[in-house]
């Protein structure tokens, strides 16, 4: 009996691990070697709705966040630089990278749509 625990619990060990290394995978991942075409494919399209300069967010309706396995929604993000907020408006049609960091959903680049 005490091996049929050990093995469950062993198995149960491995899934969690292995489930949870995408995740690590993404929050470690360094966009700054990506090549721009690996970069600009995991751009997402959205529509500025809102824009919060003072708190350092911004609210868009966007489509499928791809490299987060994300559906379309509309959302508050959170940005990395708030300096990314002084050229939108809403209404604005943009392509906006979007990481995990520790829960928290951080957009690091924003640019118009072409």
């Amino acid at each position: 009996m005490n091996s049929i625990k050990t093995v469950l619990a062993l198995t149960a060990m491995s899934w969690g691990i292995a489930l949870s290394m995408p995740a690590l995978a993404q929050a470690n991942m360094d966009h700054s070697k990506m090549g721009m075409s690996q970069e600009a494919s995991m751009m997402t399209d959205g529509e500025v709705r809102k824009i919060d300069p003072a708190a350092g967010k911004l609210t868009l309706k966007h489509g499928e966040i791809k490299n987060l396995d994300m559906p379309g929604m509309t959302m508050v993000f959170a940005v990395k630089d708030k300096g990314l907020l002084n050229n939108l408006k809403p209404g604005d049609k943009v392509k906006f990278m979007v990481v995990n960091e520790a829960g928290k959903m951080i957009v690091t680049d924003i640019q118009p749509a072409k």
